[in-house]
């Protein structure tokens, strides 16, 4: 590892950010050093812009992941090489905000019913819907997390590493215990091959994309779909938005706001102005 990468990584940890952020920037960083051919510090913001507009126009990266590798860059050369304001800037830019797809409680059954075969894989499905998990939460659950006398799950270290609690229904509780009693976990809760480690992201994100395949759904989507479903059906549920915010743990209401424009609670009642209308139906 060069000293410059291990400093930038130094940089990241003393700040907290998570491992998966850190690996996110780092590459940012080593990608753009390997597309001029020479050192990240030898490189200026021109060069660095230029890189920019290439991913997007040449690569056709989407802006999410652009916006990624941009805020690598910008903290490398920001706090790992202390250049500040106009020796090093990229303009920022307005992230576009896209809706997610939704999956119905039918598809949510469907789901799970095409891994009645496979327990574990059943089982972190129903836990990342029924808890409204990020993938990087389901698969550090341990076996203590689970709560059954308070009936909650804690959720370690979730998004900026916080803590927080969300519901265990008893459907889970159920499913939990049928999968115990054949897996019997003694540490994670979903381990992986080495001892005492947990189930690999990529390996929880595969089950997702098989199950969607194998019941035939055709939405656009990973396995964050489950916990979109989720906050979405509580909201139609009737859950209050302050008690779903604290369940997905957002540290903004208006993150959680944004499930309104997906629910269709407010839609099923609303009648369209074509309905109102004297025009008789074709046979």
């Amino acid at each position: 590892m060069s000293k410059l990468r291990e400093q930038m990584l130094k940089d990241l940890q003393i700040r907290r950010f998570s491992t998966s952020t850190q690996k996110q920037y780092i590459r940012a960083v080593r990608d753009l050093a390997r597309y001029y051919g020479k050192s990240p510090e030898l490189i200026d913001c021109s060069q660095v812009q230029d890189w920019l507009l290439y991913l997007m126009n040449q690569r056709n990266l989407n802006w999410s992941t652009v916006n990624t590798i941009c805020a690598g860059l910008k903290f490398f050369y920001s706090v790992t090489l202390g250049l500040k304001g106009e020796l090093f800037s990229i303009p920022s830019r307005r992230t576009p905000r896209s809706l997610p797809a939704i999956l119905s409680a039918e598809e949510v059954e469907s789901l799970f019913s095409v891994e009645e075969g496979n327990l574990r894989n059943q089982t972190l499905l129903m836990t990342t819907y029924a808890a409204g998990l990020r993938v990087s939460e389901v698969i550090r659950l341990t076996v203590k997390d689970i709560d059954s006398k308070r009936m909650m799950i804690f959720v370690r270290k979730g998004k900026r590493a916080k803590d927080r609690y969300t519901i265990l229904s008893k459907r889970l509780l159920s499913q939990l215990r049928s999968y115990w009693r054949v897996y019997k976990p003694k540490g994670q809760l979903f381990p992986g091959k080495k001892p005492a480690t947990n189930i690999a992201d990529s390996t929880a994100r595969g089950i997702f994309v098989m199950a969607k395949a194998k019941a035939s759904i055709t939405k656009n989507g990973g396995i964050h779909m489950l916990r979109h479903s989720f906050a979405t059906h509580m909201l139609e549920a009737g859950v209050d938005l302050r008690t779903i915010q604290i369940l997905m743990g957002h540290s903004s209401i208006i993150s959680t706001m944004h499930y309104l424009q997906m629910t269709r609670k407010k839609f099923d009642d609303t009648q369209s102005p074509l309905d109102r209308l004297d025009i008789p139906e074709r046979d």
